[in-house]
């Protein structure tokens, strides 16, 4: 669960196999869950988190999110060396387990369907997004065909657009809108038209 499993701990930090990883390629979304975690934004809830890492003798963490969960991991890090020092004098974990755990290694990799991080051709989740919207769209367009009607899909994507242009693209939608070029005064009347046609 994120960074609410590393603060509560107990059996969500459990060591995976390969039973753990068996026939989850073709799911979308994340088989090891995902949460919010208000704890992890206070000092107290990432000393919690430390605690909970040194106990089980992990010093190496890969952290798949966006802005807040890549945040949080570079806020951690930097904290670190003061969390254990915190630790060893409230008495929760010896000076030695402090100097073997004295170095936290972490690995940040994009976790966004946004498709909106600078460097990246493309981000965990943008392409099982796509195909779960390209789903939809073509069980849409059946009944849209069926029934002589037109129909609006809304997909995600905060401030970008990227996943409404590339399956606009690709299911050949007849109007679009995003964010990056909003639509300019007078865009009713020429929707109207353009679908009339």
């Amino acid at each position: 669960q994120g960074y609410e499993g590393l603060v509560e701990g107990g059996d969500n930090i459990k060591q995976a196999n390969w039973l753990s990883v068996s026939n989850i390629i073709q799911l979308g979304g994340t088989v090891i869950g995902s949460a919010r975690c208000k704890a992890f934004t206070t000092r107290a809830g990432r000393l919690r988190a430390a605690r909970n890492l040194v106990e089980h003798g992990i010093t190496n963490l890969c952290v798949i999110g966006g802005d807040g969960s890549l945040t949080g991991a570079d806020i951690f890090r930097s904290e670190w060396a003061g969390l254990l020092e915190e630790l060893v004098q409230d008495g929760q974990i010896s000076e030695e387990v402090a100097r073997k755990n004295c170095r936290l290694n972490i690995v940040g990799l994009v976790g966004s369907i946004d498709n909106d991080f600078c460097g990246t051709d493309m981000t965990i989740g943008t392409d099982s997004a796509l195909h779960r919207i390209m789903e939809i769209v073509d069980a849409i367009t059946t009944t849209a065909q069926s029934h002589q009607r037109t129909f609006v899909l809304e997909v995600m994507g905060r401030h970008c657009g990227y996943l409404a242009l590339v399956s606009g693209l690709a299911s050949g939608a007849d109007w679009l809108f995003i964010p990056e070029s909003p639509p300019e005064d007078g865009w009713e009347d020429l929707m109207c038209e353009r679908l009339g046609e």
